[in-house]
């Protein structure tokens, strides 16, 4: 006898966690649009339309702006194998889980990699990188510009200087910073970035925007060898995404919808005050977060990333219990931590619409009763005097 499963109804959640993250309604209204064909001359227009609201928050000039087909893993696998060829050289910065990550990547695509580490909660320093490439003739440096797994904002102009004096190109992991931060990839110097859409975008998850510098490009149609991934192939991308209009895959027409809404929205909003929101929240959380005696894992208020916050689990707290009774006592999700950080942290996400003073001011009322913290009033208030200083 087939079972009877039910309509579909999931029990509605506060995403605060590292992603995916609150999505707008009419966003939500988006995707459930009548699809288009992928090749039809509608779809193809609202393609475009994305590409130049790519290229804004990206703050990038480039031509090749496009979406990898899939998850910000899918973008960081192809902003990799499409940057070098087994047996280059490469230097990748590690300081997190998502480091360690494109270090599994480029080793399993042949990539010679030579790591830069650094502390879980701290930055990779420009002396760091000078001090690789002085041993190394690399074609491409990369590193994360905002660390999920431990909450740290990478500074990367020094970086960029470094890297492009040794002749590298940079390529940068933007998933939890584009659409929340600047990214300023003409500015910074970036030649590949790549993100996702679930975090301060503000779109559901499954497409990758990927940018690629005139340098970045010539490097690609330099190669000797073809990308290992067809499907992950820049260039046949950029097919599909160019003038050309070559059929690469079948397009995510109604995912697409979503990230041109998200867009918009960003648009309306300015890219300015979208960054104050996301900084003038976190400052807040973080402010009400102290004054009831937690601690944030990363100590340098500078390093401190605006849109996913870091703070350690107190003693005789009990991680899963704390994160269970937040989503069956108030539908609120939080992340547990990453990596080093596992049962030591919790990772608390203020992206794109989730990026709310309600959403601050429940989160810390929620924790102050589970945690049973009698300065639970005090962190209120100091959340709130956040917001007029």
């Amino acid at each position: 006898m087939t079972e009877s499963y039910g309509t579909l109804s999931p029990t509605p959640r506060l995403l605060l966690g590292p992603g995916p993250s609150q999505i707008a309604p009419r966003v939500l209204r988006a995707c459930a649009t009548p699809l288009l064909g992928y090749l039809d001359p509608e779809y193809l227009t609202l393609m475009d339309q994305t590409q130049t609201l790519l290229r804004t928050v990206f703050q990038t000039e480039n031509a090749w702006t496009m979406c990898v087909p899939g998850t910000g893993m899918a973008g960081m696998e192809a902003a990799l194998i499409n940057a070098f060829e087994p047996g280059d050289d490469i230097v990748i910065c590690v300081n997190g889980v998502f480091g360690e990550r494109m270090v599994n990547v480029a080793q399993r695509a042949g990539a010679r990699v030579t790591r830069v580490d650094a502390e879980w909660g701290t930055a990779v320093q420009p002396d760091q990188v000078s001090e690789a490439l002085r041993g190394v003739k690399a074609k491409v440096v990369a590193i994360v510009h905002a660390e999920t797994s431990t909450g740290v904002l990478q500074p990367l102009e020094e970086i960029s200087r470094v890297v492009h004096e040794a002749g590298a190109l940079l390529l940068v992991d933007c998933v939890t910073s584009l659409g929340g931060i600047p990214v300023e990839v003409d500015a910074r110097g970036i030649d590949i970035a790549y993100s996702g859409t679930q975090k301060c975008l503000g779109a559901p998850p499954s497409l990758a925007p990927l940018t690629m510098s005139a340098a970045a490009v010539e490097a690609f149609q330099a190669r000797k060898t073809p990308v290992q991934s067809f499907y992950l192939d820049a260039g046949e991308i950029w097919r599909y995404w160019g003038p050309e209009r070559a059929y690469h895959q079948t397009g995510m027409i109604n995912m697409l919808y979503a990230l041109r809404e998200a867009l918009l929205i960003i648009q309306e909003e300015g890219l300015e005050a979208r960054f104050a929101r996301h900084r003038q929240n976190q400052q807040a959380l973080i402010a009400g977060l102290e004054a009831m005696g937690l601690q944030p894992a990363v100590a340098d208020p500078a390093l401190r990333l605006p849109s996913l916050t870091t703070v350690l689990v107190p003693d005789g707290a009990d991680d899963q219990a704390v994160r269970g009774g937040l989503i069956a006592k108030y539908g609120i999700e939080i992340g547990g931590g990453m990596g080093k950080y596992a049962g030591k942290a919790w990772r608390i996400g203020l992206m794109g619409y989730g990026s709310q003073r309600s959403n601050v001011m429940l989160l810390l009322s929620a924790l102050g009763d589970l945690l049973k913290n009698e300065r639970v009033d005090e962190g209120l208030a100091a959340a709130s005097a956040a917001y007029t200083a």
